[in-house]
């Protein structure tokens, strides 16, 4: 008998391979390098969110909740979202509790959209995104953030031609990861505009709802803008706003109509995630305002530290009004090292200087477009932060 003739992986993942993250965390590991490059903290979460997920696991709660989620953690949600966005959310009808936003993403994309479909993307876009798009069979349209002036915006001309010829629905997050980008109200009124005229849906991607720095620039809930309310999946999850990323709870906010299309994908997805975590989860969205507004404020102190220091060693900060990222230009440096692009450079910074980022070229249909780019997460404790920024002055000196 022969051996195999064709190659194992699907098509439709072949074009997307080990992840950037796996790569550059592999990476830093090999050069013992300061991993400012995946978007996950250095320090634990809230100790009272622990021990209520300690408690359901103690009082029993270890078989499979209910496929929509647990009754307290869908009510919990219904009054976390309510509470910011104004709106009056059914727990029941209106809340689908998923393994982290990543699942929400699959989820919505499996049951809302058809293969063929068009769906608007802004770029840069976090990278399952496009494997999201490719499983569900959906067309990207993608519509590029262009840094002008230390800001990221969209041309408007772009965006109406990617909804031109019909669109399905629109892919949004805000806080964008990993621009630092917070849609301003008028840039999402054309958004509501267009949806409407072209009859889409939005799907946005708001897990760092609550991680953001600039007066001016508050999160506005997409779903909340007048028309919206009716035609927004909102999706979200615990990880980012209370430090607990490896537990992986998430969830979509909806109209029922489109509720039943997650739920008809993620009952055959995960059905259900782990009981008592959504119960530790319930807890955090409660109980937990004062904890996010100390990560908050914690994330501003080390995103302008962050920021000062790269300027100081040559890179083109661009300052973030949300997230917990750094997009930073290294052409000056990179140009005089003679490192042709953000891979190049990314590799050299971990290898050569003992701290790694993210090359963000991955995060765009157009790899060009972000080769001048690198992206560094301030997600660290202050002891963390400041090891790195010697590494960065001594070696890019």
């Amino acid at each position: 008998m022969g051996g195999a003739s064709r190659a194992s992986t699907a098509d439709r993942f072949a074009p997307f391979g080990t992840t950037v993250f796996a790569e550059m965390s592999a990476l830093a590991l090999e050069h013992g390098a300061i991993n400012l490059s995946q978007g996950f903290p250095d320090f634990d979460g809230p100790g009272f969110v622990k021990e209520a997920a300690a408690r359901a696991m103690a009082g029993g709660r270890n078989q499979y909740a209910p496929m929509p989620g647990s009754p307290e953690l869908r009510r919990a949600v219904a009054g976390w979202f309510g509470g910011s966005s104004g709106l009056d959310v059914d727990p029941d009808r209106e809340v689908t509790v998923t393994a982290g936003c990543t699942e929400a993403l699959a989820a919505s994309l499996l049951g809302l959209v058809n293969p063929g479909e068009r769906v608007v993307v802004f770029e840069p876009f976090y990278d399952s995104y496009r494997a999201c798009l490719a499983m569900a069979g959906a067309d990207g349209a993608w519509v590029t953030l262009h840094e002008r002036e230390g800001r990221f915006s969209f041309d408007e001309a772009e965006l109406r031609a990617a909804f031109a010829g019909g669109a399905r629905a629109i892919l949004l997050n805000t806080p964008h990861n990993p621009t630092g980008k917070v849609f301003t109200r008028a840039e999402l009124e054309l958004i509501r505009d267009l949806c409407v005229e072209h009859d889409a849906i939005a799907i946005v991607d708001e897990v760092y709802e609550r991680l953001t720095y600039e007066d001016d620039r508050p999160h506005v809930h997409l779903a909340a803008i007048d028309g919206m309310r009716e035609r927004t999946l909102t999706l979200s999850s615990m990880g980012k706003s209370f430090s607990l990323t490896g537990w992986k709870i998430g969830w979509a906010v909806g109209p029922p109509r489109l509720t039943a299309g997650v739920r008809a994908a993620h009952q055959f997805l995960t059905f259900a995630v782990a009981t008592p975590l959504q119960l530790g989860a319930a807890a955090a969205l409660t109980e937990g305002g004062d904890s996010v507004r100390e990560l908050c404020a914690h994330y501003r102190s080390m995103r302008d530290l962050l920021g000062e220091a790269l300027t100081r060693c040559g890179l083109g900060v661009v300052v973030p009004e949300g997230s917990y990222f750094i997009m930073a230009d290294h052409s000056a440096v990179s140009g005089a090292r003679g490192l042709e692009d953000d891979v190049a450079f990314c590799r050299w910074l971990t290898a050569e200087v003992g701290v790694a980022a993210i090359p963000p070229s991955a995060f765009y249909a157009t790899p060009t477009h972000g080769a001048r780019f690198a992206r560094f997460a301030f997600c660290k404790t202050e002891q963390t932060m400041h090891a790195a920024i010697g590494r960065l002055e001594k070696g890019l000196a």
